[in-house]
């Protein structure tokens, strides 16, 4: 008997499991067992088997690895997939419909307030790398403006006034030149267009038809 073989009956025998299988009338190994020698190659295989036994958990954890890899490999796929199907001018259009709800909810609707071009447009010198075109609308008062982020860009927002109506224009430097889209969500209307190279991207609670002609009146 090797030493492997003789820490394995030890601990049997410290675990009691030796004493009950000798003393217990029910164990037939103790009482009723016949005996036979050992086949010379058995421990061999016992040896085999058991490295097999010790070998199977990190087979397994490595079948868990896998399983896991596979299953964020999917999540993620899923997820890019997901992004594919929303494109970028439905993607803007939920930054500017939340803007332009924040400015109604809050008390930041206007940083400049005034009906006067003359005094918003020279307001975004040195606030802006860029300058935003400023008009005079009859029928849609100018009412001031404002700086607003969408995406880390700063943006100029022009607020108009329409009977009690609220226009947001945002308009930044454009990335490329896009043609005109309409987009109608919760009541909420809004209209994108690119000129010059800018983008605009006008929107309020207003009918389309009117907020097309604010457009038209703008462009």
């Amino acid at each position: 008997m090797n030493c492997e073989t003789g820490r394995l009956l030890t601990e049997a025998n410290d675990s009691g499991l030796i004493d009950h299988v000798m003393s217990c009338p029910s164990c037939f190994v103790g009482t009723r067992a016949c005996y036979y020698e050992a086949p010379a190659n058995l421990e061999d295989k016992i040896r085999q088997r058991l490295r097999r036994e010790t070998a199977a958990p990190d087979y397994s954890r490595r079948l868990a690895i896998a399983a896991s890899v596979l299953l964020i490999a999917s999540v993620t796929g899923n997820v890019a997939l997901l992004r594919t199907r929303v494109t970028p001018p439905q993607s803007v259009a939920s930054d500017v419909l939340s803007a332009h709800l924040r400015s109604l909810a809050g008390t930041h609707l206007l940083d400049v307030p005034s009906s006067d071009q003359h005094t918003v447009k020279p307001w975004f010198n040195g606030r802006l790398d860029f300058s935003p075109p400023v008009k005079f609308l009859g029928g849609y008062p100018l009412l001031g403006g404002r700086i607003e982020y969408f995406d880390g860009r700063p943006a100029a927002a022009l607020i108009y006034g329409r009977n009690k109506h609220v226009i947001n224009l945002f308009t930044w430097p454009a990335d490329a030149a896009t043609g005109e889209t309409t987009i109608s969500r919760n009541g909420f209307n809004m209209l994108n267009w690119s000129a010059n190279g800018m983008t605009f991207w006008a929107v309020s609670d207003l009918g389309e038809a009117e907020l097309r002609e604010f457009v038209l009146l703008y462009r």
